[in-house]
């Protein structure tokens, strides 16, 4: 196992500045996703442009999605293949169009 590397107080400081960043970016996105304000799709293409977002855990992302709880969240995941560990960045192009349809019919029958 590698040493941690030595840090000056300047770099750490920069270090948790941008880990306060990325968990700040991720908070507000599961936020949107709960309150509604934010659809699947929309969060897939964040993903995509967004590093900060796409380093976002799917079962977390799932989670937060409305109806959605820690049971069914991850019987979702187990159902369309896609591992606990996994990144919305890390999704195959399979995985994602089986989300978007999941949330598609959901928000056609909810309507």
């Amino acid at each position: 196992m590698c040493p941690l590397p030595e840090l000056s107080d300047e770099q750490r400081a920069e270090a948790l500045a941008k880990a306060k960043e990325a968990r700040e970016v991720r908070a507000n996105v599961k936020h949107r996703l709960k309150m509604g304000l934010l659809t699947f799709d929309e969060l897939l293409a964040e993903a995509d442009t967004v590093e900060n977002v796409g380093k976002l855990k799917a079962l977390a992302a799932l989670e937060s999605m409305p109806g959605l709880g820690k049971v069914k969240a991850r019987r979702l995941m187990a159902e369309i293949g896609i591992a606990d560990n996994r990144r919305l960045r890390g999704l195959g192009d399979t995985q994602r169009r089986r989300l978007s349809e999941h949330f598609a019919q959901d928000s056609a029958s909810g309507a």
